[in-house]
C-alpha cells in the first residue's frame, strides 16, 4: 500500500515500508512528540531523523494511512456504500484533544466522513470554550444535495436551518429538550404519545412534523424506533448516572425517551422511506463505535494544528491505531482457551528444572 500510494517516492533516505510505518507509530500510537519520536528512533537505531523530517513523513504518509484505514474497516465488515436516493452522505461529528503536557491546550477536533468511501473530507479545529467552538454544522463547508447524519449534539434549530439553507438535508439524533416540534397545522406536536405508541421491538414509525428557526419553517420527518429491553435499560441506567453525577432530578418522560431512538430528518420521504433513515443512522452507530477508542486515543495526542495536511495524516494515524488494536483484539480472542502454543525447547527446560 505505501508503494500503491507513492509514500516511498522522493524519499532522501532509509525507504523500507517497516522502519516508515515504526516511526510513525511511536507518534502516533505511543503518543510521543515528534522531537521525541525523532530521539527514540535514532537512540533504538531505526532511523536517524529530525523532529522536522516525522512531520515531512507524516503529512506525506496521508494517502497510505488512509488507504490502510479502509481495509480494516472492510475487515471490520463496514464497507463504502453508495446512498440509493443519489444524496452525498456525510457522517459529521466532533471529538476533544488534548495536547501533551500538564498544561496543554484543549481543542475540538470536527470532522465529516464521505459514506461512500469513508474518506475524511472536512477538517476544523477550535478550542473548547468560548463562541463558535461547540459542535456544530456551520464550522462545516456543506453543499446542495449533502445529507448529514449526526447524533445528538446537532440537535439544535440553527443547525438544521443551516443545512437547509444550504438546499441540503440532515438526519440528527433528537434532543429532546432542545428541539421544538410543531404538526403541520402549527399546532404542538404531542412527541411523548406519539413516541410511546410504539409498541414493538424493531418497529419504525414516522410522522410529518416542522420546526422553526426564527421565522424560517423547516419540514421534515420524525422516525422512531423501538431498543430492545436490554438496550432500553443500559440507556436509562446511563441517564440516571449522569443525573447524579451532575445532581440535578431526571424527569420521567427522559427515562421513556431512552426506550428509543428518536430521528428527525429532512431528507424527503419520496428520496428516503423511515427504514432506511433508520438504517443509515445504524451504519453511522456502527463507526461511531469504532471511532469511541480513537476518541480515547486523541484525548493523549501529540496534535500538529498548523497544517491541514498534517492534521488529516494524524487523524488516520489515529485511526489507524484504533482499528488496529481492534484487530489484535479480535485475533487475540480466536485463540484456545489455555492461551498460545508453547515451543518445545521451553518444555523441555522446564522438565529437567
Amino acid at each position: 500500500m505505501a508503494a500503491q500510494t507513492n509514500t516511498l517516492t522522493q524519499l532522501k533516505k532509509d525507504k523500507c515500508p517497516s522502519n516508515y510505518l515504526r516511526l510513525l507509530m511511536l507518534h502516533l500510537a505511543c503518543n510521543l512528540s515528534l522531537r521525541e519520536a525523532s530521539a527514540r528512533a535514532k537512540l533504538s537505531g531505526l532511523m536517524d531523523v529530525s523532529d522536522v523530517a516525522v512531520m515531512k513523513r507524516l503529512q506525506k504518509a496521508e494517502s497510505w494511512l488512509f488507504t490502510m484505514c479502509v481495509a480494516l474497516f472492510k475487515e471490520h465488515g463496514i464497507r463504502p456504500v453508495q446512498d440509493p436516493s443519489g444524496l452525498n452522505v456525510r457522517l459529521v461529528d466532533a471529538s476533544i484533544v488534548k495536547e501533551p503536557g500538564k498544561k496543554g491546550a484543549q481543542w475540538r477536533i470536527h470532522y465529516s466522513l464521505q459514506l461512500s468511501t469513508l474518506m475524511c473530507d472536512s477538517f476544523q479545529l477550535t478550542l473548547t470554550k468560548g463562541k463558535g467552538t461547540g459542535e456544530s454544522f456551520k464550522v462545516h463547508d456543506v453543499k446542495q444535495n449533502d445529507h448529514i447524519i449526526a447524533d445528538r449534539g446537532y440537535s439544535k434549530a440553527s443547525d438544521i436551518n443551516y443545512i437547509a439553507e444550504h438546499k441540503a438535508y440532515c438526519t440528527i439524533r433528537v434532543n429532546t429538550s432542545s428541539l421544538l416540534f410543531q404538526d403541520k397545522k402549527g399546532k404542538a406536536f404531542p412527541l411523548l404519545s406519539k413516541v410511546t405508541s410504539v409498541k414493538r421491538v424493531g418497529s419504525v414509525k414516522s410522522w410529518d412534523v416542522d420546526i422553526t428557526y426564527k421565522e424560517n419553517k423547516i419540514p421534515g420527518r420524525l422516525c422512531v424506533i423501538k431498543k430492545s429491553k436490554e438496550a432500553a435499560q443500559k440507556s436509562q441506567d446511563k441517564a440516571k448516572r449522569e443525573a447524579a453525577r451532575k445532581c440535578y432530578k431526571l424527569k420521567p418522560e427522559t427515562l421513556e425517551y431512552a426506550k428509543y431512538i428518536i430521528l428527525f430528518t429532512t431528507v424527503p420521504s419520496a428520496l428516503s422511506t423511515p427504514e432506511e433513515i433508520t438504517e443509515q443512522y445504524r451504519l453511522r452507530w456502527q463507526i461511531e463505535l469504532t471511532f469511541k477508542r480513537f476518541k480515547s486515543i486523541t484525548e493523549l495526542g501529540s496534535l500538529p494544528k498548523y497544517r491541514a495536511d498534517s492534521s488529516r495524516s494524524w487523524i488516520y494515524g489515529k485511526l489507524f491505531v484504533a482499528l488496529l488494536t481492534e484487530k489484535m483484539i479480535r485475533n487475540a480472542e480466536s485463540f484456545s482457551p489455555w492461551g498460545y502454543r508453547v515451543p518445545e525447547v521451553f518444555c523441555q527446560k522446564e522438565s529437567m528444572a
